[in-house]
């Protein structure tokens, strides 16, 4: 089963995310508090803790929230759904709307450890149904309606 390991927020762009006990996703915006809510595609983003590993296995001392991402999952193989893709989080439902993203600056974890994986493995969503998401809610890949 995929799940959420954590939940992170911060007041402030560009630096890393405090895991909370819970947080609350607003229809159009994103999470309540976050930096990064607001009326645009990247309102909520998403990184597997088996890409923290990774970094891990470089030597890093980095834990969720690190790499700025709001949910951290385990179980889902996020980089690989396509955009579109519709996730029931929790008693949210989230649709994916951008997988990756560039980097205009380097973060510190870029220089510590000579690479990144939020830019590679991360993925953001939009929120499509409002709700709350804590450590242990089920992710559950919607199957796509056709017509």
């Amino acid at each position: 089963m995929a799940q959420v390991e954590a939940v992170c927020i911060s007041e402030n762009k560009g630096e890393r995310k405090t895991p909370v006990q819970s947080v609350e996703l607003r229809e159009k915006h994103g999470i309540v508090g976050d930096a990064h809510a607001g009326e645009w595609h990247r309102q909520v983003s998403l990184l597997a803790t088996e890409s923290i590993e990774k970094m891990r296995a470089l030597g890093l001392d980095v834990t969720a929230g690190d790499f700025a991402e709001n949910i951290t999952t385990s179980g889902i193989d996020l980089v690989s759904l396509p955009v579109g893709t519709r996730l029931q989080v929790g008693e949210t439902l989230l649709e994916v709307t951008q997988i990756g993203k560039e980097c205009h600056t380097r973060c510190a974890i870029y220089y510590q450890a000579g690479d990144c994986v939020m830019p590679k493995e991360g993925i953001f969503a939009k929120v499509i149904s409002g709700g709350v998401i804590r450590p242990g809610d089920e992710v559950e890949k919607i199957p796509a309606v056709t017509s």
